[in-house]
């Protein structure tokens, strides 16, 4: 008798021990809400939940991310706010919106600064991206990885880009950011910021002819459906970052940043793999569907009118002008 109250005793124990562990987990959870503009599907999206899964598996719950896609928490200035008051815990954020908060990133919107999307790569993983990494947590966010989002084109309703003057008069729709207004007008074109979510029916109504993004982007959009001509210029090749509030990152002991790090980095190495096959699959999907796509035979002609914007950006911003020259240097 005293021997099966023992092993009762025991059992009682044990089970004891393992609700306050389940307490002790669920009580010291929590949510974090990820911020994505992206649809389901999307390469950035599929990746962004791998990370959240795994950060959820590694840390054993302690740390539950959870992602809100298509941008329903907000537009896209309006989320790196959030992120920057710790309001969202992390995003997939693009460095061309992150130009008015963060001056240093501007650099990256700087038309024609990449050669290719390799170049970006072994820049942004290298010394020169530890150095936009401290200026964003400069400003309370912590950029663990960037992520690939393709060469940025340009597509209108109108005709072919094979050259400059191709630009001329044309009403083409750009992100909020000066530079990308400066771009359009060195091209005698007319520069239009507008929201994402506004293009399509710009296009479709003719309040602009254009718009400049990439394939994944054009033909998730549904913009090739509007706009049948998509021109290789390549003129903007912008990483984005998995970026974690930085009042989120500092609450977190050494063990789970490793993990959280660890993982984005993960997601980066996932993302750009997707990244790959998406645009190929897309680039399939708008010329089966009557886009006329053509390759810029000589991009050097729009490079030469990019100088006024880079000779107005480095008199405004000197202090990165070495920043220039040592990506451009690393060709």
């Amino acid at each position: 008798m005293l021997k099966k109250m023992s092993m009762n005793a025991n059992l009682l124990s044990v089970a004891s021990a393992g609700a306050l562990a389940l307490m002790s987990v669920s009580a010291h959870a929590e949510e974090w809400r990820g911020w994505n503009i992206h649809p389901e599907g999307y390469p950035n999206t599929e990746a962004l939940e791998s990370f959240a899964d795994k950060v959820a598996e590694r840390t054993e719950g302690r740390i539950e991310p959870k992602m809100y896609n298509n941008g329903v928490l907000g537009d896209q200035p309006d989320a790196i706010e959030q992120a920057r008051s710790g309001a969202l815990a992390f995003g997939n954020f693009n460095m061309g919106p992150m130009g008015p908060i963060v001056n240093e990133t501007n650099v990256l919107s700087l038309p024609f600064l990449f050669s290719s999307r390799e170049h970006m790569h072994d820049v942004m993983d290298g010394d020169i991206g530890r150095r936009f990494a401290d200026a964003l947590e400069e400003k309370n966010l912590v950029a663990l990885s960037w992520f690939d989002s393709g060469a940025r084109s340009l597509y209108n309703t109108d005709r072919p880009v094979e050259e400059p003057s191709d630009v001329e008069g044309l009403k083409i729709r750009v992100m909020n950011n000066d530079l990308y207004v400066d771009m359009i007008e060195a091209l005698d074109g007319n520069a239009t910021p507008m929201a994402y979510g506004e293009v399509y029916q710009s296009l479709k109504t003719g309040v602009i002819d254009g718009a400049e993004n990439n394939f994944p982007s054009f033909e998730s959009s549904n913009h090739y459906e509007v706009s049948k001509y998509y021109s290789l210029t390549e003129h903007l090749i912008i990483p984005e970052c998995i970026c974690i509030a930085k009042s989120k990152w500092d609450s977190l002991s050494d063990e789970d940043q490793d993990i959280v790090r660890e993982e984005a980095l993960a997601a980066a190495e996932l993302q750009r793999e997707l990244w790959t096959e998406g645009s190929e699959e897309s680039r399939q999907i708008v010329e089966d569907d009557g886009v006329e796509i053509n390759e810029v035979k000589d991009k050097s002609a729009f490079q030469e009118k990019m100088q006024p914007v880079y000779d107005q950006f480095l008199e405004e911003n000197p202090d990165l002008e070495s920043l220039v020259s040592d990506i451009q240097d690393t060709i």
